[in-house]
């Protein structure tokens, strides 16, 4: 209890971490997915490799706020951008190692890659993480 010292306000105490309180390890769930995909590609592990940082890494309340808006909540984000890239992965015309698929399975294929990117876009829950972000920086 010692790293979360007290903030005493009428009727109720709110833990505040200090700032020289320990990043806590991963959980088995996320170190799991993030083991699950390594080595697969060099690119992918990159990704895995920022995600831990991130996960990680002692971050400032504008640098949380910031990376939550960059991850998800923003016009312009990452999950959106994977999305694309999905898109673009799923697409003969742009992914040659697909040229092989018979047209009808290349269009199911180059659809249903196009429909994961716009179900990021537009159904993602994003306005979640914009919301945590304004409660950081206290909108």
């Amino acid at each position: 209890m010692d790293d979360y010292p007290a903030i005493h306000t009428p009727g109720r105490m709110a833990p505040i971490p200090s700032r020289t309180a320990q990043v806590e390890p991963l959980d088995d769930e996320l170190d799991g997915q993030l083991e699950d995909t390594a080595g697969i590609h060099p690119g992918v592990d990159q990704i895995r490799d920022g995600i831990r940082l991130l996960a990680l890494d002692r971050l400032t309340a504008d640098q949380t706020q910031t990376i939550l808006s960059t991850i998800a909540g923003a016009d312009a984000n990452i999950l959106t951008t994977l999305g694309l890239l999905v898109q673009r992965l799923t697409n003969p015309a742009q992914n040659p190692a697909l040229s092989h698929l018979a047209e009808d399975t290349a269009k199911d294929v180059r659809v249903l890659g196009e429909r994961f990117a716009y179900d990021l876009a537009e159904l993602a829950p994003g306005e979640h993480t914009t919301e945590a972000a304004g409660l950081i920086d206290g909108i």
